[in-house]
């Protein structure tokens, strides 16, 4: 299923699998996919999932699915991108963020576990 959205006046496709559409269907609350994009001393894009929207960048595409974009930073550069480094990152300040929203969002669902990729071709 493909569900056309606007973010920040532009439009953007979000690609969902049947194995998402179906799970989608099951839940009770809705689910946000949060596209972050993490800027260091390299450039780094991840999907996470959760249920609490944490960002004034958020669409609804669907009834249970809600569309975050965050750009976010680090003071120091890290290579290392295991384990749980969301307690350093920061937003980071974009002027025009509009030249920043991707222009597809893929979601699936996998072995229990949710899976998304976002870009910009």
């Amino acid at each position: 299923m493909n569900i056309e959205i606007q973010f920040n006046g532009k439009p953007m496709t979000v690609h969902l699998s049947h194995a998402a559409e179906s799970a989608l269907c099951e839940r009770t609350t809705p689910l946000v996919a949060e596209m972050e994009l993490y800027f260091s001393c390299m450039i780094r894009k991840r999907v996470r999932f959760h249920t609490v929207v944490r960002s004034d960048r958020t669409v609804v595409a669907s009834g249970n699915l809600c569309v975050s974009f965050r750009p976010v930073m680090t003071e120091q550069c890290r290579i290392d991108t295991h384990g749980d480094d969301e307690a350093v990152l920061t937003e980071f300040p974009i002027a025009r963020p509009a030249a920043y929203v991707p222009h597809w969002l893929r979601i699936d669902y996998h072995d229990g576990e949710w899976v998304g990729e976002f870009g910009y071709l």
